[in-house]
């Protein structure tokens, strides 16, 4: 009978490694998982993978990106799912992915985490050594499924949280996406008349020699200011938006942002609401997967990123530690809304914490995603508008002196 080396883990996530005898790999991987194992890696003793290294070596892969996005970590998530549920080893599986993927550098994470995995480590391990592509979000869940032998599970559930994230990203950004484009070609076109259409009509104008209409006088005046100090306005510009952008990713500078943001009107509640919603589909996840409550606040206090935010899930954490029930210190905040709030005190009271924590989720994606429609259903014409106005502003401010000399003329 043949001979297979193998590496397992039990339910508390010690690894084990052997060699028996075996009538195939698929028999050894059922009497395995019959036993409890969770199976790492299996090969047939004797049989090394080294010759196939310089195959390998020899095709360059090509990647489609360098950088890690969302749908990559999504594909990822889904993919080793369905390979472990299917009974394929994890070591096997991260061998299969890590050949398909389409970024670079999580091809290069997945290659050192297969390492990891092929010397006995954990999955979870072997993640956070990779902070920066896979958060504690994502290793506190693997931690959690290897302690209970339902990393399957826990990766399904971690996908289908991740598509409903892309799904509620792609409605807010489509929903800004048109209104700036207009926004944009508006500042293009007063930058086209102003530098090179402007000049021209200010040449027939003078030559003219005829008194001018205010708007005519003001647009060119304008223009004029724009054209001289071109350089001095892109500096001051671009100083302007640096310094901010540097303000900003201070600790204090993002605070105070965030608060005036918030102050905003309806602009300021969405932004709440979208914060509500991360928060709550982060400990829904957290809370089902079997994570403790104070060890999911700590995670989603890190996650949620809004400094404001997480000074409250701070706060609550710290309440919550002392014996207090998690809706009390919420509702005390302020922060976030009276449904959000009587929802977990609802959750609480039946047990269903997880599962009221995900109805909030649902309900802030559906609140946002209407009110982002309707912004931008009511935005577009406003910016047409908007956008018409200033050319047509710039049309008649420019023929307007032909015009009335035309009259004159007549």
């Amino acid at each position: 009978m043949p001979k297979f080396s193998f590496v397992v883990k039990d339910q508390e996530g010690k690894a084990y490694k052997n060699i028996v005898e075996a009538g195939s790999q698929a028999e050894l991987v059922d009497k395995l998982q019959k036993q409890g194992y969770f199976i790492v890696n299996i090969k047939e003793h004797g049989i090394s993978a080294r010759p196939q290294k310089p195959v390998q070596a020899n095709v360059k892969k090509k990647f489609g990106h360098t950088k890690v996005k969302l749908e990559d970590l999504l594909t990822f998530s889904r993919q080793m799912a369905t390979m472990l549920e299917s009974g394929v080893t994890l070591s096997r599986s991260l061998g299969v992915i890590k050949a398909q993927v389409e970024s670079q550098k999580l091809y290069n994470v997945l290659n050192e985490v297969h390492a990891s995995i092929e010397e006995g480590g954990s999955l979870s391990q072997a993640l956070g050594k990779h902070p920066t592509v896979f958060n504690q979000f994502w290793v506190s869940l693997i931690e959690v499924g290897e302690a209970s032998g339902t990393i399957p599970s826990v990766l399904g559930k971690l996908a289908f949280y991740m598509e409903q994230q892309a799904a509620f990203k792609s409605t807010v950004i489509s929903a800004i996406i048109y209104p700036a484009i207009l926004f944009a070609v508006s500042m293009g076109a007063i930058s086209f008349f102003a530098l090179f259409v402007g000049p021209k009509f200010e040449e027939i104008f003078i030559s003219m020699k005829t008194e001018l209409p205010i708007v005519t006088k003001v647009l060119l005046g304008l223009f004029r200011f724009l054209r001289s100090n071109l350089l001095v306005i892109t500096g001051v510009v671009i100083g302007f938006v640096m310094a901010l952008k540097f303000y900003i990713r201070t600790y204090r500078g993002r605070l105070l942002f965030e608060k005036l943001v918030f102050r905003l009107p309806a602009i300021g509640e969405v932004y709440k609401q979208i914060i509500v919603e991360r928060f709550a589909s982060q400990m829904s996840l957290l809370i089902d997967a079997g994570v403790p409550i104070l060890y999911a606040l700590d995670i989603a206090e890190r996650l949620v990123d809004n400094n404001v935010c997480a000074l409250i899930i701070n706060n609550v954490k710290e309440k919550v530690r002392e014996g207090e029930l998690l809706m009390a210190p919420m509702e005390r905040s302020g922060f976030f809304p009276p449904m959000c709030v009587q929802m977990i005190m609802v959750g609480e009271e039946t047990g269903e914490l997880s599962k009221m924590f995900k109805h909030v989720a649902a309900y802030y994606q559906d609140t946002v995603s209407t009110f982002m429609k309707r912004f931008a259903t009511i935005i577009e014409p406003l910016m047409l508008v908007f956008m018409g106005a200033i050319i047509g502003t710039i049309v008649v401010a420019m023929f307007m002196p032909m015009f009335n000399l035309s009259q004159i003329g007549g």
